[in-house]
């Protein structure tokens, strides 16, 4: 018999064949076919049923040989169509139903796939339910051509079009963040979105959106606004795209209401998301052109410099150091606001950056650069308000998870750590290079890997990832700071130091 293919199917049946190259093409191979495309319908359906989408992928790939059963097309295809008739009463088959017909098919896959949360009356319940959705939908469309239905009809072309719209923010959002900024956090931070974008989606009838679409006669097709087709930079792109953005979500969310309150529930969710994603792209882009060329952070405390600390700061600064912190612990508030207001006119001298350690209100005063904090003080909201927009703010962190809240909070810098044990502080944990691995790979705001590095252990750090270190010892304590920092810069950044 044949069969009249979606593209979708197609698709995923080409993926399975390349798959499965001059193997014999088992359910396996189309199950793994059938969830390659992320926001394709079986994956969304995983998605809703919390099925974890890369450990299904992985499991999948591990077991496709433990079953010997044929599963070429026209087998699959006539399973599928038989499948349809039982539990839809239709013929016509999505990949999602496809995907069903082949874990059904193969009764090896069960036990394996068990555990992950996948099974045949869990995956035939939720698309009964999809499929009485989709029923329902379609009867609800046909009586939207109603007269007295006008209003829907009109609310669905809104949605459809700035559904469209928000996508394709998005996917702009989403290169933004994977080719430009190089930042694998925020990248999926927008596929989440856009993954959520479609699971939204799926409560409103597809039919209906369709039928409302008048590209032909739509007036704005021929309006252009004067600036248009003005773009200065990637970051212009991306500020554009984030606003027209949240302008598409929030016109969704109202004419939703009108159609599907959850729809409209779900898309608020997903516009307050992007405020949040909004300040970690534009004020990390800022923060990564700031300290584009900042390598070396310098941790400064009194009492262990071997020499006077306006000395050391002038040779560490004719070293390469660029950032400077005052960390001190055991003054006064008295005694250091006099020791941050010296280290600020040292700091302006040397012409390198001056940051205070832990107090946002000592930073202020004495005009500090900014600070930088640990997880027991201030958030970076409310440091942000001690000391203004300008001001850099950085974050000290010992975990991903530590990574990722600093980043969405607005952070200018990070510190990763301890990395060795350090001569100048105690630490009950290390999370040591395989951190700076972590931390290197999931985020390209600037980064600096601190504790116990010298000269001497400074290329297993770079070698994990890093580009950026702080240390202390390695020049405070330095006969000659200016060799030190040097040593340590020529590490660094070869071309600069030589």
């Amino acid at each position: 018999m044949n069969h009249d293919l979606s593209p979708a199917v197609e698709r995923a049946a080409l993926a399975t064949r390349t798959m499965a190259s001059n193997e014999t093409v088992r359910y396996a191979h189309w199950m793994i076919g059938l969830l390659l495309e992320d926001e394709g319908r079986t994956a969304v359906l995983m998605e809703r049923m919390e099925v974890p989408l890369q450990l299904l992928r992985d499991t999948l790939a591990e077991n496709r040989e433990h079953s010997a059963v044929s599963a070429a097309d026209y087998v699959v295809f006539e399973a599928a169509r038989e499948y349809s008739l039982h539990l839809r009463g239709d013929v016509e088959f999505t990949t999602d139903l496809l995907f069903l017909t082949a874990f059904a098919s193969d009764t090896e896959l069960h036990s394996t796939l068990e555990p992950l949360g996948l099974n045949i009356a869990k995956l035939e319940s939720e698309l009964r339910t999809l499929q009485r959705a989709t029923h329902d939908s379609d009867l609800e469309s046909a009586s939207f051509i109603v007269a007295d239905h006008r209003d829907y009809i009109e609310a669905a072309r809104v949605l459809d079009a700035n559904l469209n719209r928000s996508r394709e923010a998005l996917r702009v959002l989403d290169d933004h963040a994977r080719f430009i900024l190089n930042d694998r956090f925020l990248t999926e931070q927008f596929k989440t979105l856009r993954h959520e974008l479609a699971r939204a989606t799926q409560l409103l009838p597809a039919s209906l959106l369709l039928a409302s679409r008048d590209t032909l006669h739509d007036t704005g097709t021929s309006l252009t606004a004067g600036a248009e087709y003005e773009r200065n930079s990637p970051t212009n792109v991306a500020h554009i795209n984030l606003k027209r953005l949240q302008e598409s979500l929030r016109s969704l969310e109202e004419y939703g209401k009108i159609i599907n309150a959850d729809f409209a529930r779900i898309v608020e969710k997903i516009r307050y998301s992007t405020y949040t994603l909004e300040r970690a792209v534009m004020r990390g882009t800022d923060a990564r052109e700031r300290f584009q060329n900042a390598k070396l952070y310098l941790l400064l405390t009194g009492a262990l410099c071997e020499a006077a600390l306006d000395w050391t700061i002038a040779e560490a600064a004719m070293g390469g150091v660029d950032v400077v912190q005052m960390r001190e612990k055991n003054q006064t508030d008295r005694e250091l606001l006099e020791r941050a207001q010296q280290m600020r006119k040292w700091t302006r001298a040397a012409d390198v950056l001056f940051i205070v350690n832990d107090r946002p209100d000592i930073a202020k005063l004495c005009e500090a650069d900014g600070v930088h904090l640990g997880q027991d003080d201030l958030t970076v909201q409310a440091a942000r308000k001690i000391l203004g927009p300008d001001a850099f703010i950085g974050v000290s962190t010992h975990t991903v998870e530590q990574i990722r809240r600093a980043v969405l909070e607005g952070a200018d810098s990070i510190g990763i750590g301890p990395t060795f044990p350090s001569q100048t502080k105690n630490f009950d944990h290390f999370p040591g290079l395989a951190f700076v691995r972590e931390a290197s790979a999931e985020t390209s705001l600037p980064t600096f890997a601190l504790g116990g590095i010298t000269s001497e252990n400074i290329a297993e750090v770079l070698a994990a990832g890093a580009s950026r270190v702080a240390v202390s010892s390695a020049i405070a304590k330095a006969d000659d700071p200016r060799s030190a920092a040097m040593q340590l810069r020529q590490a660094l950044d070869p071309v600069r130091a030589s």
